[in-house]
């Protein structure tokens, strides 16, 4: 009896000197992981000493933004979560999630007659999404020995979707060597073609899948492989630069034959003067000068049937200037296409057509 009594004044003394227990808050599941448009429960589970009716709040942290918002505060649902969530004690029910549900929840539970007063935990809420039909780009067609790159992208599933692609309905398999014509990335959704051959021409499909729902493929679209005519490219390459070749000489002989003169030589300049105007006025806008009263020529109204003209007011690059003394009339004459484009207008192709020689001398 002596040792009881010696013993409990320490027992009592151990007691009063004893840690306060806190409040306990914890959860089942801390990882929550439902399809969109599925309910979600985000448990929430809680202990205290003496407080039996704490202040129980849910807040929510969003992923993009971080921003901190209300989901259950005095005893009501805030913002969006008002009329579609429940409270079963202090564990929340969600009502058909979507991708703007998902984020990272606190469960606080405030006890103020404990001795410590607050309490939480931590839910994040993951919202699947299954895949939809991907979108695929095929080429219609496509020559042999090309790169080419056939793309499959489906951006709404979650997790991100895997990609499998098919031929003829029936699966590409990965190329197993690194001497393969063909790579395959799953997670990009590109089957890439390193050099196409003609046994590549085909329907081609795509398939989308990511564990969540049924997988999903996109409509199959046909691609044609056509042969490169090397012959056709080789004699079209032969051909202009015998083109170039021919204008070339025959510029340099009408330089040297005279047919170019920069004036009047003598007792023929006015012959001269005739050639050398008929010769690049058929290349240059020519207008005859409204003073004039000569007639026009018979084949182009536009320049003057006479021995005694000259052309003008030519471009600074390419200024040759004709004069005769006995001329009475003027034309304004300017060049409106380069060499490379004569070639491409019509005009300059008939022309070419009919006489070769003076197109050559204009690209001289």
């Amino acid at each position: 009896m002596e040792g009881t009594s010696l013993y409990l004044p320490i027992v009592i003394l151990l007691m009063q000197c004893s840690p306060s227990v806190p409040v306990t808050v914890k959860t089942a599941r801390h990882m929550v992981e439902v399809e969109e448009f599925s309910d979600a429960v985000l448990s929430c589970q809680f202990h205290t000493e003496v407080d039996q009716n704490p202040r129980i709040e849910w807040k929510k942290k969003t992923k993009e933004t971080q921003e901190v918002s209300f989901v259950y505060f005095e005893g009501r649902f805030k913002g969006p979560f008002e009329g579609r969530a429940t409270i079963n004690g202090a564990t929340v029910t969600l009502h058909k999630v979507t991708q703007e549900d998902a984020g990272e929840y606190r469960c606080e539970i405030s006890a103020s007659l404990d001795p410590v007063t607050l309490g939480e935990t931590n839910v994040t809420l993951n919202v699947l999404v299954p895949p939809q039909t991907p979108s695929c780009e095929v080429p219609a067609s496509a020559v042999t020995g090309s790169a080419v790159q056939l793309r499959c992208r489906d951006q709404q599933s979650v997790p991100p979707a895997t990609y499998s692609w098919f031929k003829d309905n029936k699966p590409i398999s990965p190329p197993r060597h690194a001497n393969a014509t063909y790579l395959i990335n799953s997670h990009t959704g590109i089957l890439e073609f390193k050099s196409l051959a003609k046994e590549d021409s085909g329907r081609y499909s795509c398939l989308a899948s990511n564990g969540v729902g049924s997988p999903k493929m996109c409509v199959g679209k046909h691609m044609t492989i056509e042969d490169v005519n090397v012959t056709m490219i080789v004699g079209a390459v032969v051909v202009v630069c015998l083109l170039l070749l021919v204008c070339g000489c025959g510029g340099m002989l009408l330089h040297r034959n005279g047919l170019l003169t920069q004036g009047p030589r003598g007792s023929g300049a006015g012959h001269e003067s005739e050639r050398s105007c008929l010769i690049w006025c058929a290349y240059w806008l020519c207008v005859s000068d409204p003073t004039s009263t000569t007639p026009p020529h018979p084949k182009n109204p536009r320049i003057s049937n006479t021995h005694n003209h000259s052309c003008s007011e030519e471009p600074p690059l390419l200024q040759r200037t004709v004069t005769s003394p006995s001329s009475s009339s003027h034309m304004r004459c300017q060049l409106q296409i380069r060499i490379f484009p004569c070639f491409l207008s019509p005009i300059n192709l008939l022309i070419f057509q009919k006489n070769p020689f003076f197109f050559c001398s204009f690209l001289w």
